[in-house]
């Protein structure tokens, strides 16, 4: 699988809605995904806050949504045939064989599954697959564009915090 080319957002000031949507969506998939590096395995899996919230958790979460959003919505298989968890809740939990390169794997390569799932999409075609009923593309991918600057910024504020107890 080759490398995915994304340009910045400021690179697509001047480009399509769509190709804007795109280039935010990445930079924040990229930046939840960097959330791990340059960390210990104890340090990414140390809890901080009461939740099961952690940084190796929040990327395992990340890959949850890239695979509701855009397997889930877009092929309408269930969770269970898909392999991720019922509800977001579970979908922080780690296992013992999680790793950082493990999980950061598994989310690069949901990612680049995602791209491949709407390539052939417009903004306005229904994700006939959400609980909600069928659900725009342009939608989506604000949706996820939120969720994940939210999830970055946790992980901003958790590393944080880890490197200053370092």
């Amino acid at each position: 699988m080759g490398e995915t080319v994304t340009l910045s957002t400021m690179d697509v000031l001047n480009h399509s809605l769509r190709e804007q949507f795109e280039a935010f969506l990445d930079e924040h998939r990229r930046m939840i995904n960097a959330c791990l590096d340059g960390l210990t395995e104890e340090q990414v899996r140390r809890s901080l806050v009461p939740s099961r919230t952690t940084l190796l958790g929040l990327v395992k979460h990340a890959t949850f949504v890239e695979k509701v959003w855009f397997d889930e919505a877009v092929t309408c298989r269930p969770r269970a045939e898909i392999g991720i968890p019922a509800t977001p809740d579970e979908s922080f939990i780690l296992d013992e064989t999680d790793t950082i390169a493990g999980i950061q794997q598994a989310h690069r390569e949901a990612c680049e599954a995602s791209r491949q799932a709407t390539a052939s999409l417009a903004l306005d075609d229904l994700l006939p697959g959400n609980r909600r009923g069928p659900i725009p593309l342009r939608w989506v991918y604000l949706h996820v564009i939120r969720e994940l600057a939210q999830h970055a910024g946790h992980a901003d504020i958790l590393r944080e915090q880890l490197l200053a107890r370092s």
